[in-house]
């Protein structure tokens, strides 16, 4: 009896995480209508808002998955020892061979590495292999009608139909993850309209598709958000014995030089800048970071995603062609 009672209470308190049954299919569609007149108002024709919102409704397995990302339920040491993979890092390799002549091109029009391109997109998409199931503009709906962050959702929603109209994707080809993250390299609907580029040149941003345009998007949105070629992402360290971990955290910085001084080995040229991080505290992994760390955390601002990125990019550890492989 103890358990079925319990088991009674655990249901009611799931089901009392979404929306009443009731009254969900009303309230959405209310909802919807006050978003279809907002749409309207920024440009988006009654003909795609048809296409886009035919036969929407919440989806409570995105509002399950946004309660317990991975970059955040895990430890940092747990998230990269799932995500670097040795798997991963080979096929990256691979690919990076395959591609070099693209990478290649791109890395020198952006001024970005392509060890980590190659890094974001095996994470991100696991190499264009897994770019999410669901259909973008649904998932937005939902999270946008959910209420946690409803107001970042619905901008999303907004910009996502946007696209819609003015690209001409057809809804089933604007598929991404439960977030609403879109293509080879995950970019949210306000990414794609800040940073997605035509690689290829044929009027087209497709960064589903083509991955050209996607790796080019990828190395826009780093370049233009202040990669610096050159200085990689940080390393990480051995703390001495008894250090003080208040010197710890992203705001702040110390020459290389000061951090040898204080008695961390790094790597680097003494002048360098760089950021203490200890993202499980002091008994837990210790790394400096440069400010390329800052633009990853643009990116994602999950520490682990960050580091992942960097071990990620350190393992391909390879950059431009081989000989052979030149024209």
């Amino acid at each position: 009896m103890y358990r079925i009672v319990c088991l009674f209470l655990c249901l009611s308190i799931a089901l009392g995480a979404l929306p009443a049954q009731g009254g969900a299919p009303q309230e959405f569609s209310h909802w919807l209508e006050e978003l279809r007149r907002d749409a309207a108002a920024r440009g988006v024709s009654e003909r795609t808002l048809d296409k886009a919102l035919a036969g929407v409704a919440p989806l409570p397995r995105v509002i399950e998955l946004d309660r317990s990302q991975p970059e955040f339920v895990l430890t940092a040491r747990q998230y990269i020892e799932r995500v670097v993979s040795d798997r991963r890092v080979e096929r990256g390799r691979q690919l990076h061979k395959e591609h070099c002549l693209l990478l290649q091109e791109i890395a020198g029009r952006f001024n970005v590495e392509s060890r980590f391109l190659v890094a974001l997109w095996g994470i991100e998409s696991n190499f264009g292999q897994s770019m999410g199931g669901f259909r973008v503009v649904e998932a937005l709906a939902t999270l946008a009608w959910d209420g946690r962050r409803s107001a970042f959702f619905r901008g999303q929603l907004l910009t996502a139909l946007e696209i819609m109209e003015q690209e001409g994707i057809e809804p089933e080809t604007m598929t991404g993850s439960w977030a609403g993250a879109m293509g080879q390299m995950q970019f949210i609907p306000s990414t794609y309209t800040a940073y997605a580029v035509d690689f290829e040149g044929n009027g087209r941003r497709d960064i589903w598709g083509s991955t050209a345009d996607a790796l080019a998007s990828g190395a826009n949105y780093l370049s233009r958000s202040g990669w610096r070629a050159g200085i990689g992402w940080g390393e990480e360290v051995t703390l001495p014995r008894g250090f003080d971990a208040a010197r710890a955290g992203l705001d702040k910085g110390r020459t290389l030089r000061e951090w040898r001084r204080l008695g961390i080995k790094a790597r680097g040229p003494d002048a360098q800048n760089a950021a203490l991080i200890l993202p499980e505290g002091i008994d837990g992994p210790a790394f400096l970071v440069t400010d390329n760390f800052r633009v990853l955390l643009q990116w994602n601002r999950s520490t682990s995603f960050a580091l992942a990125v960097g071990m990620l990019a350190d393992r391909i550890g390879v950059e431009g062609c081989p000989p052979s492989d030149k024209l």
